[in-house]
């Protein structure tokens, strides 16, 4: 038998193998699982992004846009981020940051070894079910930079890699501002400074505890946490993040509990005014920029190259050129007298409480953006008053919400038929539910008198401003509103210029020899076409014969054009109008010297303004500079150079020295003959009496085929000015719609304004020529000391007189015999730029009205296609 001792022995024996096995598959199984865990890193390691990228990280920024006054007007991203180096970033935010995500932050590696043993246990014993957090901000910096967002061991072995490596190489601050600048915060914010501007409408600096720590807590579930729908949780989560400040000693307690208290305010629930409302409304100006920048740098550079635009618009010039223009159009609209409304109801249902309908009118989606104009809804109407509810306007306003039948002079109602009646009641005007547009009219002294009815026009029209010396665009107006239409007219339209082509015809032939006092036939004509014969014509059944060249562009003559046009060749005038800009290229038929090849407002002004200048180009810029995120300028405009400003020993008073190195398009003294002529346009010519400056102006009508387009352009010596109007579908504007009667008081009233603020002065006049008294009418030389109403002094060249050179041009066209000829003097525009001879007649209501006299000289005729 064997002993006790040999039992025991054996025992622990059998004890000592246990353990023994038990130790050697741990050792081989840690041998095993580090090879295996090497054999991982390495084999995932192989392939792993490079983390050095993150030196030269230029995450997509917001590119904002200031006017000229270094105000912000628009912004434009497709992700919004305010990018902020981490030493503006206040260590309030920093640290609310690090207390929600990772409160080991400046000691970790790079990871966090209990967070990740965490992580497992939390897989384990739900058997994959739930997948806890546990990535520190470095991990969370090499997922959002370098990987997927995937949830894989493979990519949480990379994650794990890169972060360690990225921890090695950055500093914690750099790694810091990567986080805090490239997270998604919810409502399309992107990083800690555009989100504090979402949320509170505020800089980081401004930021209170309370706001730091919401920020802090929307990382974990930015669309979960929202401050309205969420607000609940979103509380609560903000109330964790405080904790979690006063417990890593960021707070105290004092500062936490009170910050716990606050209610969650935002943006949002109302409490601050969003940031987007500081800006103006977005209009055609920037939205032209944007579709002319991201052709020039690139859709991804432009909204989210963090470019700082400074545009050339001025915003005082811009609000009187978006007025003069809503003004013309909306007058012209009402002389129709055809009420259309919005076309936009709200169901009966809405109309029972305040809450409702204003709900449903804040979501009813019309323009907003004419100043003045509140869209509003009909709650009731009656034959003679309507109960409104009107936008933005309390229910117990003074001015109330009623509207009378006091301004139904212009409304008229289509019936279904197509019949137009006049609407004497409102209530065969309007129904319950109809939304409108009023304004508030107001006596002189600013009291309320009555809510008047408006309408968005249906003719269309454009406006634009700028300087001629240097091509900056100060005002640009596409519509009657950007909100109704976003098509830009004064860039997008193509449309027949008409008329207001006709100086770059008669500019060539000043280049080309002729002078103003050259005899031109004003006779009829007839052009053999492929489409048949073509007889243009002049508005009036009466024409000038033999007559100076002035006198055709001064009354918008279109047989002088054509006849000029033939002469210099159609080749000459398609060169002149591609060096100006108005073609790209230009079609040689006869007819586009009347203007029918299209063109639009913004290439016709950059023209004009080269004639204003003094024949130097000058391209038309909504954009002075660029800058990049860096500040380098990218873009100037302004090519010119100044030679010195920068010498500080400038004599006072003395301006520096400016070198123009731009091309000549036109020579200085055929320049000066052109604006003298235009000039004369708007004396006695087709926009006589229609525009009434204190400065000297010049400019020139247009007028297409049965005036489907209208046109009027002109400039002082400072500022260039245009006006088109015009269906977006052509059709007629009908009788008495001219470039004179429509464009041109849009232009004086514009003008009117502008004037005081940008001056004027007489046109320089070139050296290299001199001054001759001549007849009007003839064009033949009178005495020097001639005066009368029939004497002009005209420009000459030097060596050129009135009957030299150029004989009697008449573009190879015969002049018929027994032609119903103008006789000189023949109900000739009056000196007070009236047209005819005029007569008082007193009226029924005994008023004394003054009544014009006959028609004459282009008067009726602005020029155009004919």
């Amino acid at each position: 038998m064997r002993s006790d001792f040999d039992v025991g022995r054996s025992l622990i024996r059998a004890i000592l193998s246990f353990f023994g096995a038990i130790y050697s598959f741990l050792t081989m199984s840690l041998v095993f699982g580090g090879l295996m865990g090497v054999g991982m890193f390495w084999m995932y390691s192989r392939d792993l992004p490079s983390y050095e990228l993150l030196a030269q990280y230029t995450p997509p920024t917001i590119s904002r846009i200031y006017n000229g006054e270094g105000q912000i007007i628009d912004e434009f991203a497709h992700e919004r981020r305010i990018y902020t180096p981490i030493r503006d970033i206040p260590p309030l935010v920093k640290d609310a940051f690090i207390s929600a995500e990772n409160k080991t932050f400046y000691t970790d590696p790079g990871f966090d070894v209990q967070g990740i043993a965490a992580a497992v246990v939390e897989i384990v014993k739900s058997h994959g079910r739930r997948i806890r957090g546990g990535s520190t901000i470095t991990q969370q910096v090499a997922k959002n930079f370098l990987l997927s967002g995937n949830r894989t061991i493979e990519r949480k072995v990379k994650e794990l890699i890169l972060s360690y490596r990225i921890s090695q190489t950055f500093s914690k601050n750099r790694v810091l501002e990567l986080y805090l600048n490239e997270i998604y915060l919810g409502a399309n914010s992107y990083g800690v400074a555009a989100a504090a501007q979402t949320y509170f409408n505020k800089t980081l600096s401004q930021l209170t505890p309370d706001e730091a720590a919401y920020l802090a807590a929307l990382p974990k579930a930015p669309s979960q946490l929202g401050p309205v729908r969420d607000k609940k949780a979103a509380t609560a989560r903000r109330n964790y993040v405080l904790n979690q400040m006063y417990l890593n000693g960021y707070l105290t307690k004092a500062v936490a509990e009170n910050a716990e208290k606050q209610p969650l305010r935002s943006v949002q629930n109302g409490d601050f005014p969003a940031f987007r409302e500081k800006l103006p409304p977005r209009d055609y100006f920037t939205d032209e920029i944007r579709r002319e920048l991201s052709e020039t740098f690139g859709k991804q550079e432009f909204f989210g190259g963090g470019l700082t635009i400074r545009a050339t618009v001025d915003p005082q010039t811009q609000q009187w050129a978006a007025e003069a223009l809503r003004h013309g159009l909306e007058k012209f609209d009402r002389s129709k007298g055809v009420w259309r409304g919005t076309g936009k109801t709200i169901p009966a249902a809405d109309l029972k409480t305040e809450v409702k309908w204003r709900a449903a009118l804040a979501n009813t989606d019309v323009a907003r953006d004419v100043p003045g104009w509140h869209p509003a809804v009909v709650l009731s109407v009656k034959k003679t008053s309507a109960d409104l509810g009107i936008e933005g306007v309390p229910d117990n306003a003074p001015e109330g919400h009623e509207l009378t039948d006091k301004n139904l002079v212009w409304t008229h109602k289509r019936e279904h038929d197509g019949k137009i009646v006049r609407a004497r009641d409102l209530d065969a005007l309007l129904k319950p539910g109809d939304v409108v547009f009023v304004k508030a009219e107001r006596a002189k002294d600013g009291s309320f008198q009555q809510w008047s009815l408006r309408q968005i026009p249906q003719i269309e029209g454009a406006f634009m401003a700028m300087d001629p010396r240097n091509g900056r665009v100060l005002a640009m107006q596409g519509g009657f509103s950007y909100q109704n239409s976003s098509f830009n007219r004064a860039t997008q339209a193509e449309r027949q210029p008409g008329s207001s082509f006709k100086p770059i015809i008669y500019g060539a032939a000043l280049d080309d020899g002729f002078t103003p006092a050259t005899i031109v036939i004003d006779a009829p004509i007839e052009v053999n076409t492929p489409q048949g014969l073509w007889r243009p014509k002049n508005a009036e059944d009466k024409y000038y014969g033999p007559t100076p060249m002035r006198t055709g562009l001064i009354h918008s003559r279109n047989l002088m054009t054509i006849r000029i046009a033939e002469q210099i060749g159609m080749d000459t005038v398609a060169r002149y109008a591609e060096r100006f800009g108005v073609y790209d290229p230009m079609q040689h038929y006869i007819a586009n010297a009347l203007g029918s090849q299209v063109t639009s407002l913004f290439k016709l002004m950059g023209a004009y303004s080269m004639i204003a200048n003094g024949g130097e180009r000058v391209t038309p810029s909504l954009v002075s500079r660029v800058q990049d995120r860096f500040g380098k300028t990218i873009y100037r405009h302004d090519q010119r150079i100044c030679t010195d400003c920068k010498d500080p020993n400038l004599p006072p008073g003395q301006s520096p020295t400016i070198e123009s190195n731009r091309q000549r398009v036109l020579d200085p003294i055929a320049d000066y003959e052109l604006i003298k002529m235009m000039e004369g346009v708007v004396k006695s010519g087709t926009a006589a009496g229609r525009v009434n400056l204190p400065v000297p102006v010049a400019g020139k009508t247009g007028t297409t085929n049965d005036s489907k387009d209208v046109w009027f352009i002109g400039f002082t010596t400072n500022l260039v000015a245009g006006c088109y109007m015009g269906y977006d579908t052509p059709r007629s504007l009908g009788r008495g719609a001219y470039g004179g009667t429509l464009c041109a008081p849009v232009f004086n009233e514009f003008m009117q304004k502008a004037v005081k603020k940008y001056g004027g002065t007489t046109f320089p006049v070139p050296p290299g020529g001199h001054f001759v008294n001549v007849d009007r009418y003839t064009g033949a030389a009178m005495d020097p000391s001639a005066t009368g109403p029939d004497v002009v002094s005209i420009y000459f060249r030097d060596g050129d007189a009135p009957g030299l050179g150029i004989g009697v041009v008449d573009g190879g066209f015969k002049m018929g015999s027994n032609l119903p000829l103008f006789t000189p003097g023949e109900n000739d525009p009056t000196s007070d730029g009236g047209v005819g001879q005029k007569q008082t007649v007193t009226t029924s209501s005994g008023k004394v009205k003054v009544l014009p006299g006959k028609a004459t000289f282009g008067t009726v005729n602005s020029g155009g296609l004919y």
